[in-house]
């Protein structure tokens, strides 16, 4: 059931709760605030933070425009729902900064029956609304720990939160055209466009399988509130399990294929090598970067944090599986390992779940510690890093040292 708050008809709400002010925008920069230590090993690891951006509390600025705004990892010590004003913000290129819902319009095209415009009260009466609890992290995540350094924005482990997603299936908005034969593929294109001129639009892809499921979204609401425009207002994909690059903001086109995706964020960016790689590798074969692997953090305490000597310990964190639901996390050091109790099971198997384990006695320093998560599919966190170019899809084990005082 949708929420009386997300009717067809708050849905086309007046565009002055749907914009940002550029005067406030532009004033940003006067407006950082403290210094964050992201411990990143290979370049300068401090990064500004602010609470200037609209509907934002304190995030890590790592660029102001367009804005790539980190969530700090206190914000995730409670709780497995990441608040709006918390949420971290990727876009590639420039989008506008006031969208009024009344007029705008999604295209479907490409190998359909009959091209339709749709309307955002059409989009809402597509189909049955349905709500999805699914983790929206970057590709890139944890890119700036990539030993040696790679290049791309150098995110500590925030680039990611777990939010609920409220629309209609992409399936029942594309019966509205009706699919042709011969489709393998679904694009989409929203409202951001290039910096300069030759540059290449941020069009991404699914397989027609992917986008058919039922729990893949086109989305108008995040956790029972009208999508943020930092969040792609009015409409956004939701591709639960899959990386956040194919979660395409301010929908505007959506285009069935019969061939391949030949655009460049498809054919020739975010991909990752389909073979073992060294930075000294070459001319190497590549995939794209489509579905998330398990990761786990221990959240309860920093790298570096006191812990009593001779006093019990609880060690707390969060967990996902990825693209399958978290099977069990495990406290690891140096040749040993600790099954961790795992919190009720809310939100099913896109999103986080909290974990903890109960130590009787801290006896001494606890020197590279880490939480190992393993989802019901088999894949599991690996000890050392998968290294690749790009730095994505990053799920080493995340560790850290605890001092007994």
């Amino acid at each position: 059931m949708s929420d009386p708050r997300l009717s067809r008809r708050a849905l086309i709400a007046g565009a002055a709760t749907t914009a940002l002010a550029a005067p406030a925008l532009a004033s940003i920069g006067a407006k950082l605030g403290g210094m964050i230590d992201l411990g990143l090993p290979g370049g300068p690891s401090l990064r500004p933070t602010t609470p200037a951006f609209p509907g934002k509390g304190e995030m890590i600025v790592q660029r102001i425009r367009p804005p790539l705004l980190e969530t700090p990892m206190d914000a995730f010590a409670k709780g497995t729902i990441t608040p709006n004003d918390r949420m971290f913000v990727r876009w590639n290129w420039p989008f506008p900064t006031e969208v009024k819902a009344a007029e705008h319009r999604v295209a479907v095209g490409g190998a359909v029956k009959a091209p339709v415009s749709l309307t955002l009260d059409d989009v809402a009466a597509a189909g049955e609304h349905i709500s999805v609890v699914a983790i929206n992290q970057c590709a890139g995540n944890g890119r700036g720990l990539s030993e040696p350094r790679v290049t791309g924005t150098q995110w500590g482990n925030g680039a990611m939160g777990c939010a609920k997603w409220t629309g209609v299936r992409l399936k029942d908005v594309l019966a509205k055209a009706g699919v042709a034969e011969g489709a393998k593929r679904v694009r989409f294109a929203g409202l951001d466009v290039p910096l300069t001129d030759g540059a290449p639009q941020f069009i991404k892809s699914v397989p027609l399988d992917i986008a058919m499921r039922d729990d893949v979204l086109v989305a108008w609401a995040m956790n029972d509130e009208p999508l943020p425009i930092l969040h792609g207002f009015p409409l956004r994909i939701v591709v639960p399990g899959w990386f956040s690059t194919y979660w395409v903001k301010m929908l505007s086109t959506i285009e069935v294929l019969t061939g391949e995706d030949e655009s460049h964020y498809v054919a020739e960016t975010y991909r990752w090598p389909s073979v073992p790689v060294t930075p000294e590798s070459k001319d190497f074969p590549t995939v794209p970067i489509t579905a998330m692997p398990p990761r786990a953090f221990i959240t309860s305490h920093a790298d570096g944090a006191t812990v009593a000597l001779g006093k019990p310990l609880v060690l707390e964190g969060i967990a996902f599986g990825g693209d399958a639901a978290l099977e069990r996390v495990d406290l690891v050091g140096k040749g040993w390992e600790i099954p961790c109790e795992l919190g009720p099971d809310e939100h099913g198997p896109y999103a986080f779940r909290r974990w903890s384990v109960n130590l009787p006695q801290v006896a001494g320093d606890f020197e590279e510690v880490g939480v190992r998560a393993k989802n019901v599919n088999g894949a599991v966190q690996p000890e050392t890093l998968v290294w690749n170019p790009s730095g994505y899809a990053r799920n080493v084990i995340e560790r850290i040292t605890l001092r007994a005082q």
